[in-house]
């Protein structure tokens, strides 16, 4: 397939070109609520939109409509919605797995709204469907979150979410006949599912918010419980959490060989607890580990052995071994340890898969359980590497590789002699040959070295006209490594670059990485990220006129908080499903366990000042001209709660200065992100792409 390239106007055109006024936007609910912070006070003016009352409803179906009747206006919106379709329209199959009697993959024949659960009798041969998360719902906005098989694999517990929301359901089969065999589990959020034999399972909950709040009620004890089949959830065990030991996030697991139950508790999304359960001795709980300074996880267990992934001591993670008999920290031995590049581990095959990341490219080794090396893998190139995960007993792995411009391979992998063959090539109509994926380092304000990827057509001339995306996201010990998007695969093939800079507050050169993008240091992100596009515009790749900022969760903060700084430094925004308010995130859903990251605004006077120095609701100016802005939410997100991106909405509404419109796309039974119907996601892009490309100046493709 061959897409036309964008065809520019001759220079640049001036907004006042585009539209004839300022535009009219629906009017909010405008209040005079203030907050006192250590005796300062806070207006927030905006603050019933928090509401879900009739008054927000209202609002946003306006909203709605402004934005739709906006792109509606765009020459070529529809012509990149096809250009997405047909490229999206290839077969998409996934690394089988083995679960009893029968392998199991997914597949999606094109443009499904959701992939399909096929398996393969290992007796007969014959294929049948499994589970067709399509027939969940009319407009497949209901998708499978959670898939987990007993150790036999005759029976199966996966959950579903109901237009992207957290809160899931649970529903129980047994695997042979696929007929459900228990009542369906309700309101479970945050959990795996983790069998103990043929009994039952473990998974994790809170208590559900009081009416009208559930997508925006704060979510803090989380409780594990053992569901016995055959049982009422209402009589279901609680095993750990709830008021004896209050944690925010808690996850359980039973160990490959059913004798551990397994607990991670944690208050924040770094640094957690450990706790242990010999279940063949019916022990109480171990604690392995004491308090939130480290981050740790049994990876493995062999016996009396147990295998911890962890960062004490190591900021770079390394793999150790202790015993159930004495498991504290004081007792653990290197296996594989910390070395000058991040480690990632995988079991499989009775053995362990170290995946070191150098300048966010991808290099893997494999070791025996004494930490032996065994070999040094060989890749298809450099870019991003997952899978070779597995059973112990299993010797046939997979993993898939992929960078910018080289959709997703799957490869088989024999873990025994280290032969590896190609098992699934997609058949995307894009050919990696016409494309440039170059690594360059850059310096930001305070003298670090950032590294950042560059992606576009070869040919490209570096004259400053090029439409460009600067793509990043800059917290949670989050990595950015390459990987293919046939959206990004569209956008090329129009002529334009998409360029992502790994900046600090991921996880890409370990901890102190991470930490030196947290709290009272969180402003090294913004300025990561604006020199990354100054460094653009400084080297010809594109000019502020061509620019476009783009970011989703902690990444939509890192766009807001950029265009408040730096207003002049892009032309349009994409603020996408954002943590905007940075002095009430922390009173809705999970929000309160992002404050490793951020701080709160409770914390102190100084890092209530902090927060409040760059919080995007709280530094919208009148009278200043902002990018041609997009805000992306979600009505159902309870996650990051579609509030921040309606307050920010409103303020840039009210105080843009200049006619670069703002509008705000919400997204109708969709939540965070994940689980979204194919046609959901390739709306939501052929908007986007468009949007840069119409705001820039370009007016046909």
């Amino acid at each position: 397939m061959k897409f036309r390239s964008i065809l520019l106007t001759a220079g640049v055109l001036s907004s006042a070109t585009f539209y004839a006024q300022k535009m009219t936007y629906p009017k909010a609910i405008k209040g005079n609520h203030t907050d006192t912070y250590f005796g300062t006070a806070v207006a927030d003016p905006f603050r019933d939109l928090e509401n879900d009352s009739e008054a927000t409803r209202r609002w946003v179906d306006e909203e709605v409509k402004h934005s739709q009747e906006y792109l509606a206006k765009i020459p070529f919106r529809d012509e990149i919605r096809n250009q997405l379709r047909e490229i999206w329209n290839y077969e998409k199959i996934s690394a089988p797995f083995k679960e009893g009697d029968y392998t199991y993959y997914y597949k999606n024949d094109g443009l499904q709204a959701q992939s399909v659960l096929y398996r393969t009798s290992n007796r007969t041969g014959q294929t049948e469907v499994f589970l067709d998360p399509n027939k969940f719902s009319e407009k497949g906005t209901t998708s499978l979150s959670q898939l987990s098989f007993n150790k036999k694999g005759n029976l199966v517990a996966y959950s579903i979410s109901e237009g992207g929301s957290d809160w899931n359901k649970i529903i129980i089969l047994d695997a042979v006949t696929k007929k459900q065999i228990d009542e369906t589990l309700t309101d479970v959020k945050f959990s795996g599912i983790s069998w103990q034999g043929d009994e039952g399972f473990y998974y994790s909950s809170y208590d559900k918010p009081k009416e009208g709040t559930v997508l925006s009620g704060m979510t803090d004890k989380h409780k594990v419980y053992f569901h016995k089949l055959g049982t009422k959830q209402s009589a279901d065990q609680l095993i750990f959490g709830g008021d004896k030991t209050p944690r925010r996030y808690l996850g359980a697991g039973v160990s490959e060989d059913q004798r551990y139950l397994i607990i991670s508790a944690a208050n924040a999304t770094n640094g957690n607890e450990l706790y242990i359960k010999d279940l063949k001795n019916g022990s109480d709980f171990i604690q392995i580990n004491k308090g939130f300074d480290i981050n740790a996880s049994i990876v493995d267990t062999d016996g009396d052995n147990l295998y911890i992934f962890t960062d004490k001591d190591a900021p770079n993670m390394r793999l150790v071994k202790t015993t159930i008999k004495n498991p504290a920290p004081e007792t653990w031995t290197d296996v594989i340890p910390q070395t000058g590049n991040v480690l990632g581990i995988t079991t499989g095959g009775g053995y362990f898969f170290a995946t070191y990341m150098v300048d966010a490219i991808d290099l893997v080794k494999q070791y025996d359980k004494n930490g032996k090396l065994v070999r040094e893998i060989t890749l298809p190139g450099k870019g991003n590497v997952s899978g070779f995960g597995g059973k112990e007993k299993e010797k046939e792995l997979y993993f898939s590789f992929s960078n910018y411009i080289t959709p997703g391979t799957t490869y088989k992998f024999n873990a025994d002699t280290g032969k590896s063959e190609v098992y699934q090539k997609p058949k995307v109509k894009f050919n990696p040959d016409d494309y440039v994926s170059e690594q360059v380092f850059y310096t930001s304000k305070d003298g670090t070295k950032i590294p950042m990827m560059i992606n576009y057509k070869k040919g490209t001339k570096l004259n400053g006209k090029n439409p460009t995306i600067l793509y990043s996201y800059g917290g949670f010990n989050i990595s950015l490594q390459p990987a293919f998007s046939v959206v990004n695969a569209i956008w090329m093939e129009n002529g334009g670059i998409y360029a992502v800079p790994n900046i600090r507050g991921g996880g890409e050169y370990g901890k102190k990485w991470h930490d030196a993008g947290t709290k009272q240091q969180k402003k090294n992100v913004f300025n990561d990220f604006i020199a990354a596009g100054e460094y653009l515009q400084a080297k010809g790749y594109t000019s502020k006129e061509y620019m476009a900022l783009s970011g989703r969760s902690n990444g939509g903060l890192l766009v807001g908080a950029t265009m408040t700084m730096r207003p002049d430094l892009a032309r349009v925004a994409f603020p996408g499903v954002g943590v905007l308010d940075m002095l009430r995130y922390n009173k809705f859903t999970a929000g309160a366990g992002w404050a490793y990251d951020y701080g709160t605004a409770e914390d102190s006077k100084e890092m209530f000042e902090y927060l409040k120095s760059y919080s995007p609701v709280h530094n919208v100016k009148a009278g200043t001209c902002y990018p041609s802005t997009m805000i992306i939410t979600s009505d159902h997100d309870d996650r990051v709660v579609p509030a921040h991106s309606f307050k920010f909405g409103a303020e840039l509404q009210e105080k843009q200065a200049c006619n670069h419109p703002v509008l705000l796309r919400i997204e109708k039974n969709a939540g965070h992100g994940a689980g979204r119907s194919t046609e959901q996601v390739i709306g939501e892009n052929a908007d986007l792409l468009s949007f840069a490309l119409y705001e820039m100046g370009i007016r046909k493709l």
